[in-house]
């Protein structure tokens, strides 16, 4: 009996050993003394000295370590296609910013030495990735190559009993892979540890970047278990996995630390939104310490007392203005029209849910102003506006070629998904149209305008109402004619703005050849006929992008657009339509027509009044 617990001893001596080998712990995380990785050109894909593609890349590796967040992420990119360089960056959930930010330094330092010429490279540190790649769906994307597994050298057979010890294993992984997949937009990182009886404390941890949507995460982690090849470990105790997008490990020894592990912000409170408050301490309760409370002055000095010179929009909430603050930062300003019925529900639906939104296809919110009468919101700057004047006027139209349409399209299915689904509560935008879709300086598209939206708990997808708010056109059917919505409603308004992509005109004003025609029903026809070659703007034609692509995007838009709510799809599933367009797709049926011969089709936004027995419609302000 005591000969075996001698054994066991040096058994678990040995291990401890090769495990402070493996990886050190947070306490002696020394940049070059511990574990380190990199893979140079999994693509294949090669670079020439002095190329735009360098330039670009060396200006985004110097960029880095600044544009690490507080919780230690950066994704994004530099220049423009086919020479755009992007990057991903992601540092452990336990490691503090100045460790992080030292990492990375010495990372984006090193990696064009060890990969001169490769457009695609990744380094891993004990406390650091760092992963860059000419191609565009670097970012936002789920990427489980290049990676590496590794085990320790103890087998878990040594062990009083490894079926168990596997088990309990599996289990813990699989809660911290939960716990990690949904922790937010900020941080995806979980940690624990189980203590199973007679045997050893695992410890694990789990983490994915956190611009990849819940479920992305959960499948990288699944990967990541699955490639310690047969059973967990492989039958060894101490592995680890490491991919640009997410990270696994476990041991039984600590290796991280539990006090450094970042919080993320709370969610946002359940509606519906409280009054604003006199002294202005509390918008749709929520304190506004969370963001910045501007001074009028401030806002007027930096539009030039809200000059005409300065006004780039007008909408039912009010006047937008291109503004200037006294750091230099550029700024759109929407200010509350004083005769405006629907701007103060739209301040505090905007103020309570857009300030909560983080996504890179996703308008953001920096400030507020609340002074008496004045209410005013403050965003960033995105300096080509709305899709909706480059994607309808004949000569800025070419600027968006096949390749531009379909990574907007994309994107902003992205965004979508990122509503219904990641963000903390589920949001539906209920006004989604090419006017509210803003273009930055690369043509990347951000959805705005949140004043119209509605959310709710994570288990509610619907909801009902008496005032339908939207722009025509746009609209699901069941929300025109009975008043229920849902995230399947934003699907139809994508399907519909899909279709004017792809077109080039606007859905109410479809017009082929000499007539007009309602874009929905001639796009589901020409398609039922056999082809949709007749939707496609005559300016995509020729190009060197496929038809076949293009008409199975014509394909999806249709499956959204389908008049039966229950048939069309989840926006998660239109990603990954979009993200494969050689799947199989099913057969749409008849689209919902939302307006018919009784109503007239406008392109503004506006309020109905539903009764029991008749139908009114009262026109606002056109957004």
């Amino acid at each position: 009996m005591e000969s075996q617990k001698w054994i066991l001893f040096l058994i678990l001596c040995t291990h401890l050993f090769c495990a402070t080998i493996i990886g050190a712990t947070a306490a002696d995380d020394n940049i070059d003394v511990n574990y380190e990785y990199h893979v140079c050109g999994n693509s294949g894909k090669n670079y020439t000295q002095n190329s735009t593609y360098q330039n670009n890349l060396n200006r985004l590796l110097s960029s880095l370590s600044n544009g690490l967040n507080e919780y230690g992420f950066y994704n994004g990119s530099v220049g423009q296609d086919p020479d755009k360089a992007n990057a991903v960056v992601l540092c452990r959930g336990d490691i503090d910013i100045e460790t992080c930010r030292n990492c990375v330094t010495d990372g984006a330092q090193r990696m064009t030495a060890l990969c001169p010429v490769q457009e695609e490279a990744f380094r891993w540190y004990n406390v650091c990735s760092i992963y860059y790649s000419g191609d565009d769906s670097t970012i936002g994307s789920v990427r489980t190559t290049p990676n590496i597994v590794q085990y320790s050298n103890i087998f878990v057979s040594l062990m009083i009993n490894p079926t168990r010890f596997n088990q309990y294993l599996k289990s813990l992984v699989d809660g911290l892979t939960r716990n990690a997949a949904n922790g937010g937009p900020f941080v995806k990182f979980a940690a624990d540890n189980t203590t199973p009886p007679n045997l050893q404390t695992i410890y694990a941890y789990a983490q994915c970047t956190p611009d990849l949507s819940a479920r992305n995460c959960n499948d990288c982690l699944t990967t990541a278990f699955s490639d310690w090849s047969g059973s967990p470990g492989n039958g060894k105790i101490g592995a680890r996995f490491l991919s640009p997008s997410c990270f696994l490990r476990y041991e039984i020894s600590p290796f991280f630390d539990y006090t450094l592990i970042k919080n993320p912000p709370s969610p946002p409170p359940l509606p519906p939104l409280a009054s604003v408050e006199e002294n202005g301490s509390s918008i749709g309760g929520i304190s506004t310490e969370e963001f910045i409370q501007y001074e009028f002055i401030t806002i007027k000095n930096a539009t030039g007392n809200f000059s005409d010179k300065c006004k780039i929009g007008q909408g039912g909430f009010g006047a937008v203005y291109k503004g200037k603050l006294d750091n230099g930062l550029e700024v759109a300003v929407k200010r509350l029209s004083h005769t405006s019925n629907q701007g103060n529900q739209e301040f505090k639906t905007e103020v309570a849910l857009v300030a909560k939104l983080q996504h890179r296809n996703l308008v953001r919110l920096l400030g507020f102003c609340l002074e008496g009468k004045e209410m005013v919101l403050v965003y960033e700057f995105v300096p080509n506006g709305g899709l909706d004047k480059m994607l309808f006027d004949p000569i800025n139209r070419g600027y968006l070629h096949w390749r531009r349409r379909y990574k907007i399209i994309e994107s902003i299915a992205r965004g979508l998904v990122y509503l219904h689904e990641d963000s903390r509560l589920r949001i539906i935008h209920r006004d989604l149209k090419a006017s509210n879709i803003l273009l930055d300086a690369d043509l990347n598209p951000k959805i705005a305008d949140f004043g119209m939206a509605r959310l709710f708990p994570k288990d509610e997808t619907q909801g009902s109402t008496w005032k339908i708010v939207g722009t025509y056109g746009y609209m699901a059917p069941e929300y025109v004619w009975h008043g229920q919505f849902s995230t399947r409603s934003d699907v139809y308004s994508f399907g519909v703005l899909v279709l004017e992509i792809i077109s080039g005109q606007k859905k109410n004003k479809f017009q082929i050849e000499e007539s007009m025609a309602d874009l929905l029903s001639y796009a589901w026809t020409e398609w039922r006929n056999g082809g949709a070659s007749r939707v496609i703007d005559p300016m995509l034609v020729g190009e060197s992008s496929p038809l076949h692509d293009i008409t199975k995007c014509i394909h999806i838009a249709l499956l959204c657009v389908q008049h039966n709510v229950a048939y069309r799809p989840t926006m998660t599933t239109v990603v990954q339509m979009l993200s494969n367009l050689s799947m199989s797709l099913p057969v749409p049926s008849v689209p919902g027509f939302s307006f018919h011969s009784n109503v007239t089709s406008s392109e503004s936004s506006s309020s109905l009044q539903i009764s029991r027995n008749e139908m009114s419609i009262s026109e606002q302000l056109p957004r």
